[in-house]
C-alpha cells in the first residue's frame, strides 16, 4: 500500500470512528435538544460539519477547482452539491424548529464516498503495472577517431566521411562502410534473420546491429537523422498515427448523464415546491435523487474492472498497456506472427548430425576446429560435442567459407564452397537451416545441420489459436526455413525475406481485406518488428528479450516470452467484458430503482448513500473477481 493510501486510509478511520460516536449519541440524546435554545442546531451541526471536513476537504478543492476550469458537472461536484444542500436542509429545519434532517446523511454520504474512492485507488494500484527502464534504440554515443585519438561523442555529431571505431558488443551507431578489420555482427533485432552476419573490409553495416566479435573502424556514409535505425523510429511514429484510438464508454456516457441527472433533480425540487409549497419534502427529495444518481459505480466499475484484468495479466507475465486493448483482445481473431524470438527461440542448435553412426567423430572434428570462435554456430557445436579437448592444431579462419585446422591430420570444417574450392568431393545437403560440412584429410565425413529452435509450446499455442482464429506468419528468413517452421507447428500461412516495410504492407493489406468485426494482432521481438507492431489493431511483443523498440510500439508485452500469454490473456479478456457488463448492468438498475422510489418519496438519504457507495463497493469486490486463476 502507497503512503497516500496509508494516509487516506487513517482520515477515513478517524472520520468514521468520530462520526460513529457523534451519531450514537445524537441517536439517543438528540443533540439538538440537548441545549434549550432556538440556536440548539449549531451543536449537531458543529460536530457533524467537522467531521465532513475533515473527510472530505480534499472533494470540496476539487469540485472548487473544477467550476473555475469549467469542469464541473463530475460526482465530486454532485456529491458537494448533495451534501452541501443537505447541510442546509438541516439548518433550514433547524432555524424553523423542525425536527432535524440532513446532518447525518451529509457527513455519511462524503464518509462511504471517500471509501468507494479509496477502495477504487488501491484496486487501480495494485492492477497497474508499466514497463521498467526502456532504453531508447538510438546508440547512446560513438567513438569517434580523430588521427591516433579515439573520442566518445553524441551520435548526432558525426558526419558523413567520418571514423568510427566500434569495439565488441556495442551496437554500431550509423550507417556505413568497414575500412579496418572483421566481425561478426548480431542482425536479429534489425532485419529479422536469426543468422549472424560476417562482415569484413569493404562491407556496409547498418545502424543498430550488435558488434560481436573484434574491433571494426566503420567510415560513415549517412548522417544519424538519416540512419537505419532513425527510419525505422520515424516509421514506427507514422504508423501510429493510423491506429484509432477509441474513445471510452465511460467518458461518453458521463457527457450526458450529468448534467441530465442536474437538470432532472433541479426540476424535481422546483416545480412541486411550487405545486404544494412544500420546500422541505422536495428539496430533500431532490438531494436524494442527486445522491444516487452520481455516477460513482458507474464511473468505477468500467475501469476497475479493466484494471483488475490487466492486474491479473501481470501475473502471468502479460503486461496490457490499456483497458482498450484489454477489450479489443476480446475479438482478436487474426494472429500474425515473427519468426525469431517469437515461435523461435533465437538460438541455434544442432539438430542433425549426417550420417548419425558417425555422430561423434563428426562432432569431435568440427569441436577441434572451432575451438576458439566465438561464433554462435561454434558455441552450438561444442555445446553439443559436450567434452573437453586438447588442441594442438594450428586453426585458419577462411573468410565466408569456414575455417581449416591443420595439426595430426587435416580439418576442413565450413560451408560448402570451403569444400569446393579445396577439392574435396562432398554430398551437397538441401535442407532448412545453416549447414556445415566436415573432412578429415580432405575425405568427406557428413554434414552437421545447425537451426534455430521452435519454442516448446509454440506447436500447442498455434493449433488452439487455429481452432478459432487464422495464423500467419511473416519472416525476414528465407523460405526454406520458413517453410519448415511453418510445417512444424500447423501455422495458417507464411510470408519470407520480408524487410521492415513489407511486414508493414502485409499487415495492412490484411487488415484493408478483412471485414470491420476482424481484429488483427501482430505478435514480434524486433526493431524491425516496430512498425508493424504500432500498424496492427493490437501489437504484441516479446519482451523478457524484445528489443526497446518493440516493447515500446506494443500494446501488449508478453515479458516471460511465453506464447501461452497469448491463451491466457485471451481467458483474461473474455471475463473482464463479462464482469464488466454485469456492474453496468446492475449499477444502472439499482440506481434507475431507487431513483423512481427517490422521487415518490419511498427512500430516504441513507438508501440513496446505498444506491451510490454501496453499489459502488459490490461493483469493486465483483470487478476483483477477475483477479483468479487461468491456468
Amino acid at each position: 500500500m502507497k503512503r497516500k493510501q496509508k494516509k487516506m486510509l487513517i482520515r477515513i478511520l478517524i472520520a468514521f470512528f468520530l462520526f460513529a460516536i457523534v451519531f450514537i449519541i445524537d441517536k439517543i440524546f438528540d443533540l439538538n435538544s440537548l441545549i434549550n435554545h432556538k440556536l440548539s442546531w449549531l451543536l449537531p451541526f458543529g460536530l457533524y460539519f467537522s467531521i465532513y471536513v475533515i473527510i472530505g476537504y480534499d472533494v470540496i478543492r476539487k469540485a472548487f477547482l473544477g467550476i473555475i476550469h469549467g469542469q464541473f458537472l463530475d460526482e465530486k461536484f454532485l456529491m458537494c452539491v448533495a451534501t452541501f444542500g443537505a447541510f442546509g436542509l438541516g439548518i433550514y429545519c433547524g432555524i424553523k424548529g423542525n425536527d432535524i434532517e440532513g446532518f447525518d446523511e451529509g457527513c455519511a454520504v462524503l464518509i462511504f464516498y471517500q471509501v468507494g474512492e479509496w477502495f477504487q485507488n488501491y484496486a487501480v494500484s495494485k492492477s497497474r503495472k508499466s514497463i521498467i527502464d526502456l532504453m531508447d534504440i538510438r546508440p547512446a554515443y560513438a567513438n569517434l577517431v580523430v588521427n591516433d585519438s579515439v573520442n566518445v561523442v553524441k551520435p548526432e555529431t558525426i558526419k558523413i566521411g567520418d571514423v568510427i571505431l566500434v569495439k565488441p558488443g556495442e551496437k554500431i551507431p550509423l550507417d556505413g562502410k568497414i575500412i579496418e578489420g572483421r566481425s561478426i555482427l548480431d542482425t536479429k533485432a534489425l532485419t529479422g534473420e536469426s543468422l549472424p552476419k560476417e562482415v569484413g573490409i569493404g562491407d556496409d553495416v547498418i545502424s543498430g546491429t550488435i558488434n560481436l566479435d573484434s574491433v571494426i573502424k566503420i567510415e560513415v556514409t549517412t548522417e544519424f537523422y538519416n540512419s537505419t535505425v532513425s527510419k525505422i523510429l520515424d516509421l514506427v511514429e507514422n504508423a501510429s498515427s493510423n491506429k484509432a484510438k477509441a474513445e471510452e464508454f465511460i467518458t461518453k456516457f458521463a457527457k450526458v448523464y450529468t448534467p441530465t441527472v442536474v437538470i432532472l433533480a433541479l426540476l424535481l425540487c422546483f416545480i412541486p415546491s411550487f405545486i404544494t409549497n412544500n420546500w422541505e419534502v422536495w428539496i430533500y427529495r431532490s438531494l436524494c435523487f442527486l445522491v444516487v444518481s452520481c455516477p460513482c459505480a458507474l464511473v468505477i466499475s468500467i475501469p476497475l474492472s479493466f484494471f483488475a484484468g490487466i492486474g491479473v495479466s501481470s501475473k502471468y507475465g502479460i503486461l496490457i498497456k490499456g483497458a482498450n486493448y484489454l477489450e479489443l483482445y476480446n475479438k482478436a481473431n487474426i494472429f500474425v506472427f515473427d519468426k525469431t524470438g517469437t515461435l523461435t527461440k533465437g538460438n541455434f542448435k544442432v539438430t542433425e548430425v549426417y550420417p548419425e553412426s558417425n555422430k561423434e567423430e563428426i562432432l569431435k572434428f568440427a569441436t577441434i576446429a572451432e575451438y576458439n570462435s566465438i561464433h554462435p554456430i561454434a558455441i552450438s557445436i561444442k555445446k553439443e560435442y559436450g567434452k573437453e579437448i586438447d588442441n594442438n592444431f594450428a586453426l585458419t579462419n577462411v573468410t565466408g567459407e569456414g575455417i581449416i585446422a591443420k595439426g595430426e591430420y587435416d580439418i576442413y570444417c565450413g560451408n560448402e564452397k570451403l569444400m569446393e574450392n579445396n577439392n574435396i568431393s562432398f554430398t551437397k545437403a538441401n535442407k532448412p537451416g545453416t549447414i556445415i560440412y566436415v573432412s578429415k584429410n580432405k575425405e568427406y565425413l557428413g554434414y552437421i545441420l545447425i537451426s534455430d529452435e521452435v519454442k516448446k509450446n509454440a506447436k500447442d499455442v498455434i493449433s488452439t489459436l487455429n481452432n478459432t482464429s487464422k495464423t500467419i506468419m511473416l519472416t525476414g528468413d528465407n523460405e526454406s526455413i520458413a517453410k519448415k517452421i511453418a510445417s512444424e507447428i500447423n501455422i495458417s500461412d507464411f510470408k519470407a525475406s520480408l524487410l521492415p516495410q513489407n511486414k508493414v504492407f502485409e499487415v495492412e493489406k490484411l487488415i484493408k481485406n478483412n471485414s470491420k468485426d476482424d481484429v488483427l494482432c501482430f505478435i514480434g521481438d524486433g526493431i524491425n518488428d516496430a512498425p508493424v507492431l504500432m500498424r496492427s489493431d493490437i501489437g504484441i511483443a516479446m519482451g523478457g528479450i524484445g528489443s526497446d523498440a518493440a516493447i515500446e510500439a506494443s500494446d501488449i508485452v508478453l515479458m516471460e516470452d511465453n506464447l501461452e500469454g497469448l491463451l491466457i490473456a485471451k481467458k483474461i479478456s473474455k471475463k473482464t467484458l463479462k464482469i464488466v457488463r454485469q456492474n453496468i448492468l446492475f449499477a444502472l438498475g439499482i440506481k434507475v430503482l431507487i431513483l423512481i422510489l427517490s422521487t415518490f418519496g419511498l427512500t430516504n438519504m441513507w438508501i440513496a448513500v446505498f444506491g451510490d457507495v454501496g453499489v459502488a463497493i459490490i461493483a469493486i469486490l465483483n470487478a476483483l473477481r477477475v483477479n483468479t486463476k487461468y491456468k
